[in-house]
């Protein structure tokens, strides 16, 4: 049996910045309405008409994390892809990133899994890992929102939220039982699944028979649809539930946190968390400030700023913890 540890981390965002105020001017909002409801300034988009795809996002994170992982593309054995903005509706981009990384013909699997999607994809790599089938996984979490959301007044409630941009990590074998991914902890509600959801394009019958539709008929069911509140109250809750489940699988306690890695759907549920759990403002990485909620992406991208910028170290506790859409959650635990 072994253990998995991550050995290369990586991440990309458009240099395109889209700031509250710039959003100000294309619907009715502010910069004080934004932040004092989610903490964000600012987030990234890809410039209309260019290069950036979830595909290209991901494949350049992935160059950097392979590159400081000290493993060549030939030595990558299987590909894990979280997102919920896939280049096309099939295939999915795991198969694009193998093929535009010049990778041998390893396996690809894409993971549908939202906010949650790059702690599935983490566990899924950490499970092939500790049975032994691959010795280095590539795990990658990148989103292209922007050009699915309603930039109007009327959508302003979800469009301000979200950003683009992709982050990547490398899980390599680690014989070492201490040190690495010590588990993992997935859960799921689907009661809740319309609550946070893009209901087109899909082969369900409310696709056919009862789409929403505004005062001009325009579809609305082509843009995602949160219930802000109720999403905010399950996801406080479920937040503590699985860090709490993966402490106590490793007989440890919030004390014992070093930095703990939220994905970054809203600051109010971070500060909530941190509050919760007695930890000081060096033992939690928040960057939604920056880049808005890049869902699969913002656990990658949080973590390698947070590794880059020295407060990660060898031998520190490090908690990632994600909830959404779903809806699904999820933490993992961390010998660094």
């Amino acid at each position: 049996m072994y253990n998995s540890r991550i050995t290369g981390l990586g991440y990309y965002v458009p240099d395109n910045v889209v700031t509250n105020d710039d959003l100000s001017k294309i619907m009715e909002t502010n910069d004080a309405w934004i932040q004092e409801r989610t903490g964000i300034r600012e987030r990234r988009h890809v410039i209309p008409g260019g290069e950036d795809t979830t595909t290209t996002m991901g494949v350049k994170a992935a160059e950097i994390a392979i590159e400081r992982s000290g493993l060549t593309k030939e030595e990558i054995d299987f590909v894990v892809f979280a997102t919920l903005s896939p280049d096309y509706y099939f295939p999915g981009p795991g198969v694009l990133v193998q093929k535009e990384l010049g990778l041998r013909t390893v396996g690809a699997l894409d993971v549908r899994n939202q906010c949650s999607g790059f702690i599935y994809a983490l566990s899924v790599a950490d499970q092939f890992i500790k049975t032994g089938m691959y010795k280095n996984v590539l795990v990658i979490g990148s989103e292209l929102h922007s050009k699915g959301l309603d930039m109007t007044t009327r959508g302003r409630g979800v469009s301000v939220i979200f950003g683009d941009g992709a982050g990547a990590a490398v899980l390599s074998r680690e014989t070492d039982p201490e040190r690495g991914i010590l588990s993992t902890h997935l859960h799921s509600e689907g009661e809740h699944a319309e609550e946070l959801a893009l209901i087109a394009p899909g082969m369900g019958k409310r696709w056919v028979t009862d789409i929403l539709e505004d005062k001009d008929g325009e579809d609305l069911s082509y843009y995602p649809y949160m219930n802000g509140q109720f999403v905010f109250k399950n996801a406080v809750v479920r937040f503590s539930e699985v860090i709490m489940e993966g402490l106590k699988k490793n007989d440890l306690t919030p004390q014992d946190i070093d930095m703990l890695i939220p994905h970054q759907a809203n600051l109010r549920i971070s500060q909530f968390i941190q509050q919760k759990f007695g930890l000081s403002d060096d033992q939690v990485y928040n960057n939604i400030m920056r880049y808005g909620n890049t869902t699969a992406a913002s656990v990658p991208i949080a973590l390698t700023e947070a590794w880059e910028e020295g407060k990660i170290k060898e031998g520190d506790t490090v908690v990632l913890a994600a909830f959404g859409s779903g809806f699904t959650w999820g933490s993992a635990i961390i010998k660094w």
